[in-house]
């Protein structure tokens, strides 16, 4: 299974701001929507970096809630781990639980062309499996 099947089954909306937005802004989307991340894209709709609520509490824990006021690019991760749509699920999920993240975009040449969260990505491996399972099944009751 691969990261489009996931795309075709949930959609390929993606919530982005520009990089001035400020995080309060973003804390007001992240909650209206029900979203754990934001793509932050440029002018030209290229990904400049992610944020996410876990981002957002860090920089309220350590700065304050003056923070809110910043623009979101201060609390950005700006190294843009991203996939695409032929990445296996299998390979997805391993490179989310390396690097401790939990939103990957996906580009399709290098235009953002969905996102993929690691509730996504076990959903439906979780639905890979049982349909092997039910597959061995009745391999078994022909046999």
């Amino acid at each position: 299974m691969t990261v489009r099947r996931i795309l075709s089954a949930k959609g390929r909306d993606v919530f982005t701001i520009s990089p001035e937005c400020k995080v309060s802004e973003a804390v007001r989307i992240l909650f209206a929507r029900r979203l754990g991340a934001l793509v932050i894209t440029d002018e030209s709709g290229t990904v400049a970096g992610i944020v996410s609520e876990r981002d957002i509490v860090r920089m309220i824990a350590t700065q304050g809630p003056s923070s809110l006021d910043e623009p979101v690019s201060v609390c950005m991760s700006s190294n843009v781990v991203t996939t695409v749509e032929s990445a296996t699920i299998q390979s997805v999920m391993s490179e989310m639980t390396e690097g401790r993240f939990r939103h990957l975009p996906v580009l399709d040449h290098g235009k953002l062309a969905g996102i993929v969260s690691i509730g996504d990505v076990v959903k439906h491996r979780l639905a890979e499996m049982e349909d092997e399972q039910q597959a061995l099944r009745e391999y078994i009751a022909t046999a």
